[in-house]
């Protein structure tokens, strides 16, 4: 059996709004991530280690934000249409470890409604998708709250 692995990094600024997306939900905050779809940084990385996985590119290719059809667009969408490819190709998902790095929102008290509304679009268990959440000591960009970034990493496998 040929399993594959996966990396997917994404970044988004934060300004001034009403909560940030991240993992298909909706976090309440004093600020919003800034991007041509809903800038969910976690989804972004979670497609962009799908997409690596099985050497499709990335999500900028399929998704460019030069395409007014995504402006805007709930990442979710994006979501299905990469597992739609990943079902062309054959192959099934084994698990997915995501890292979230941001100071604020805090994280970790949504990260079982981020699993359970990403489970069913990776037709996967909770259990296969792993959310870590840390800060960056208040260091860089990231520590001054002018943004968030998300690493995914994926595991697929054939279905047979």
């Amino acid at each position: 059996m040929k399993i594959r692995v996966g990396h997917g990094v994404d970044v988004h600024p934060l300004v001034d709004g009403d909560g940030v997306w991240l993992g298909g939900i909706k976090i309440p905050y004093s600020k919003k991530l800034d991007g041509h779809s809903d800038a969910d940084v976690l989804i972004h990385a979670i497609c962009d280690a799908l997409l690596g996985a099985l050497n499709l590119r990335d999500i900028g290719y399929h998704f460019p934000n030069t395409d007014p059809r995504f402006k805007g667009i709930d990442s979710k969408k994006l979501l299905f249409k990469v597992m739609e490819l990943v079902h062309e190709k054959n192959y099934a998902i084994g698990n997915i470890d995501c890292t979230v790095i941001a100071e604020n929102p805090k994280i970790n008290p949504h990260i079982e409604a981020m699993q359970k509304c990403l489970a069913p679009i990776l037709k996967i268990g909770t259990d296969d998708i792993s959310i870590k959440a840390t800060t960056n000591e208040q260091l860089g960009f990231i520590g001054r709250e002018e943004g968030i970034v998300a690493h995914a990493t994926c595991l697929v496998y054939p279905q047979i």
